[in-house]
């Protein structure tokens, strides 16, 4: 069943405007109060409630949102039934904008995808990401800290290489557009104001243990009881079920666990780790993922649920085609460094190739992708007279590289090898591009943090930190979309920055603050 949208013209004075009363007409009215149902508005998905107390100031209408079951249907668009009076769906949706602009709940900017929607964010370094990513989509993100500030705040490298918790640049890079608030979770104060906020929020992200919420009787059946359309997303190393649910971790064992050690590194030695940490990032950004399909979810039947990541499952997701090379070839896959092994023959097929300042990627295929790797690449050899007889001799169309021998694919490698390091990535790159040939430069994060094609796309965003009295640059969001802006809003966040803000939301009083400060309670 389809929920779909119909927006009615209300006029101000009539009785179903009341604030509270629930609108009988047309039956399914939503019941107006202090949780109104939420739903991003989409001319592609059904499904808003909107809770409006004023009318138009110049026409002098109010606006009412009702969800109304439907058959399914193919047409997405079809879902939103015309009303005469409305007009086209552009119409509507101002009117929508307009109620937008009348909620006044802190939140930046009502015209980004999640903008109308508030996150409270309990992670550590593990999902620090996923709170970040929601963010970057324009959700007002509370970073809710122990009083002393997170343990996060502690992890370098630090501005100007002095360690202290207000300058991490780790901090900054994942809580950019986030709001930070101190609560004792462990006070029953602190539970009674996580309850209220709870009660205004529509996400929760944790990275606690298994269990520790529901020890503060703040899990997620108590949440739900409180706000059933909140969803939870909780980040652990195994997830919140099977034998090695209470277990810790840190990235080398999620790494590990999750098979990509076993393939990372060369074959004549054992695995390594990738050099910067990378399994909380996986599964902050699954979290992140998770999130949005039960939020889509929510869209469609008004109802939150519990979203359950493990940080070894997210790892386990890296190689996958580890599994498909099984399947495909029986054989298992095991690590070689730069180079690729075939498994009928042990050629060691190079990938990573040494230039003149650095690296290039290039793979040496031959038959049906042999004219955008070998084909054009030995033209190009030949036109600079650095290409051999014998490999102007090859037909790359039929060559098959799962059938040569390792003698012959040294071979043909070394001249290859050869012509890459008396150039310039630089050269390589639109060399290739020039000739349909794909060599890719290995860009080292210098070369990334000075990228033209970033640059002019407006990847980098400056923020003044008026603390360290500097502008630091900050990595924009990756994910863009052509009706609504996304990106960093703010910088990230000093502990209890936005203390008074966000508790005044709730009604509490400066003496309220005060005494709850005095109790150790924020």
């Amino acid at each position: 069943m389809a929920f779909c949208l119909q927006i009615i013209e209300i006029p101000i004075e009539s009785p179903i405007a009341k604030v509270g009363e629930e609108i009988a007409s047309p039956p399914g009215g939503v019941q107006r109060g202090e949780a109104p149902l939420r739903f991003l508005l989409s001319p592609k998905i059904g499904g808003l409630g909107v809770d409006i107390e004023r009318g138009d100031a110049d026409g002098g209408l109010g606006y009412a949102a009702t969800t109304e079951r439907g058959p399914p249907t193919t047409n997405r668009d079809s879902c939103f039934r015309r009303n005469d009076r409305m007009g086209r769906f552009e119409k509507r949706r101002a009117l929508v904008t307009q109620w937008m602009s009348m909620n006044n709940t802190g939140r930046q900017d009502r015209e980004t995808m999640l903008g109308l929607y508030r996150v409270l964010d309990l992670t550590d370094e593990k999902g620090l990401i996923c709170g970040k990513t929601l963010g970057d989509l324009g959700a007002d993100v509370i970073k809710i800290e122990p009083r002393g500030g997170d343990s996060a705040r502690d992890i370098g490298p630090f501005y100007r290489d002095v360690p202290n918790g207000d300058e991490s640049l780790y901090w900054f890079a994942y809580n950019a557009g986030k709001r930070s608030i101190t609560l004792n979770l462990e006070m029953t104060d602190g539970q009674d104001l996580f309850r209220k906020l709870v009660a205004k929020a529509d996400f929760v992200i944790e990275s606690f243990a298994p269990g520790h919420l529901d020890g503060l009787g703040l899990g997620h059946s108590a949440l739900s009881q409180i706000n059933p359309r909140v969803i939870l997303t909780s980040i652990t190393p195994f997830g919140q079920t099977g034998p090695y649910r209470d277990y810790k971790t840190c990235d080398l064992v999620s790494m590990a666990l999750g098979g990509y050690v076993y393939l990372t590194g060369d074959s004549d030695r054992p695995p390594v780790r990738i050099g910067f940490p990378q399994a909380f990032l996986h599964a902050g950004m699954a979290a992140a993922t998770g999130t949005m399909v039960a939020h889509f979810h929510r869209q469609l039947t008004g109802e939150g649920q519990w979203v359950d990541v493990s940080i070894q499952e997210a790892c386990a997701w890296i190689p996958t085609d580890s599994a498909i090379y099984w399947e495909m070839n029986q054989v298992l896959e095991e690590r070689h460094g730069g180079v690729r092994v075939r498994p009928t023959t042990g050629a060691r097929m190079k990938r990573i190739w040494q230039c003149r300042d650095g690296y290039v990627s290039f793979d040496m295929y031959g038959a049906r992708l042999a004219r955008n790797f070998m084909t054009p690449l030995v033209a190009w050899m030949a036109e600079e007279g650095a290409a051999p007889d014998f490999l102007k001799e090859i037909d790359w169309n039929t060559f098959d590289y799962f059938a040569a021998p390792p003698e012959l694919v040294e071979r043909i490698a070394e001249p290859i090898g050869q012509f890459f390091a008396a150039r310039t990535r630089e050269e390589l790159l639109w060399g290739g591009v020039a000739r349909r040939c794909c060599i890719y430069p290995v860009a080292t994060l210098g070369n990334v943090a000075t990228s033209r094609q970033l640059d002019e796309r407006g990847f980098w965003v400056g923020m003044e930190h008026e603390a360290l009295g500097a502008s630091i640059r900050y990595p924009g969001s990756c994910i863009r979309a052509s009706e609504t802006g996304s990106g960093v809003s703010r910088r990230a966040p000093q502990v209890g920055e936005h203390n008074v803000e966000v508790y005044r939301e709730l009604g509490l009083t400066r003496e309220d603050l005060l005494a709850f400060r005095r109790r150790g309670v924020i």
